[in-house]
């Protein structure tokens, strides 16, 4: 009986994915779920995020877990791919709920997230959402937590920056999943009602496709001076470098999906992105936390880490402070402790130095702002911040 009341506490061992051994099997384990993209056009992007939260699940263990009620805890992340099909992510939400009995779901597409919200209230358990989508958190579900700032304000900054620096003209040629549609319509209204022409709109399946050059034709066709683009890194660098392939030579918004950094390594070099307007990637950061973070990650994985790594791999460890601060794994006791959680999570575990929560679940970051000029990213200042 002893022993039933135990496992009854005991948030359940992991049923899905293999990867821990049968010692560690034996301990007391909080499962961690992920559901996003592993396969197709997004799969780089989901595997970043993934990276993240393993290195974070790994930094723990190796510290020996965390504490509950005087019982140690380790994690252990559960993947499951959803090939970026918010129907998907649902089904795998529900899968990670009733076999491994999650506390959260860490999810890195709107489309998914809008999914999960329909039911994890009632299903009991937290959203991870890593989306800048700002309706995320505005909707009111009380068990959502948003990991970056909300892209509203990279819209504004990018379009004032856009129409000052490079022209009146622009061509819209971002993908064609939720989070970009939102994001085209958003700044579309800003670059209109600023003055600015939409000269072309020929949204593209970023996730499906290696070939834009239908698509980026009809928009270059269109003579824009600027283009907006984005959708996962990989594929935007593709658009880029077509668009460059075929006489375009004005400048790029670039989505905060997509990473400069990251772009230009498959556009072909920075120099290719020139005039790109984006947000400021981590390795440009010269906090000490964004370069610890950098040289451990770089020791890991052996590649330089993107946002959504580092994004990912402080919520994971703000997760895990706040289950320890809370003593318990129950989802509405966690919510309760994130804001004070991150107040006091460890500098080295926090790259983007996140220290407080938002009333509706939003971490708090500071928009950012860059440049390619001259073939070399420039982080720039954003006006009334």
């Amino acid at each position: 009986m002893r022993m039933l009341k135990k496992l009854g506490r005991a948030v359940a061992v992991a049923t899905l994915g293999a990867g821990l051994s049968a010692g560690a099997m034996a301990e007391s384990t909080v499962n961690i779920g992920f559901t996003g993209p592993l396969s197709g056009g997004a799969a780089l992007y989901g595997e970043n995020t993934l990276s993240g939260l393993r290195m974070a699940a790994d930094e723990i263990n190796a510290d020996g877990g965390f504490d509950i009620n005087g019982e140690t805890y380790k994690v252990n992340i559960i993947s499951l791919d959803d090939r970026y099909s918010p129907a998907q992510a649902a089904t795998n939400a529900k899968r990670l709920k009733q076999e491994s009995n999650v506390p959260a779901v860490f999810v890195p597409h709107s489309g998914g997230i809008f999914a999960l919200q329909d039911f994890n209230e009632q299903d009991d358990f937290l959203i991870m959402a890593y989306t800048s989508v700002p309706t995320v958190t505005e909707k009111g579900n009380s068990m959502t937590l948003r990991i970056p700032p909300t892209f509203d304000g990279y819209v504004k900054a990018f379009t004032d920056y856009a129409l000052e620096h490079e022209g009146k003209k622009l061509g819209m040629g971002g993908a064609t999943h939720e989070y970009a549609k939102i994001w085209s319509s958003m700044i579309e209204k800003a670059w209109t009602s600023k003055g600015g022409e939409v000269v072309a709109n020929n949204p593209m399946d970023y996730n499906k496709s290696a070939d834009f050059y239908t698509g980026v034709s009809r928009i270059v066709a269109s003579e824009p001076d600027v283009m907006f683009v984005g959708g996962a890194s990989e594929p935007t660098g593709l658009v880029v470098q077509q668009a460059r392939q075929l006489g375009f030579q004005g400048g790029f918004i670039v989505m905060d999906q997509a990473k400069i950094d990251e772009v230009a390594e498959v556009a072909g070099g920075l120099d290719m992105m020139n005039g790109a307007i984006g947000v400021v990637p981590l390795s440009v950061y010269e906090t000490d936390a964004a370069k610890n973070f950098i040289t451990r990650y770089e020791d890991k994985y052996g590649k330089t880490p993107g946002s959504e790594a580092a994004f990912n791999y402080l919520a994971l460890h703000g997760l895990v402070k706040a289950m320890d601060m809370a003593e318990t794994t129950e989802p509405k006791k966690i919510r309760a402790t994130m804001n004070e959680a991150m107040s006091k999570l460890d500098p080295s575990k926090n790259p983007y130095e996140v220290t407080e929560v938002t009333e509706k679940g939003g971490f708090v970051t500071d928009t950012t702002l860059a440049v390619v000029e001259d073939g070399k990213i420039v982080q720039k200042e954003i006006e009334n911040q």
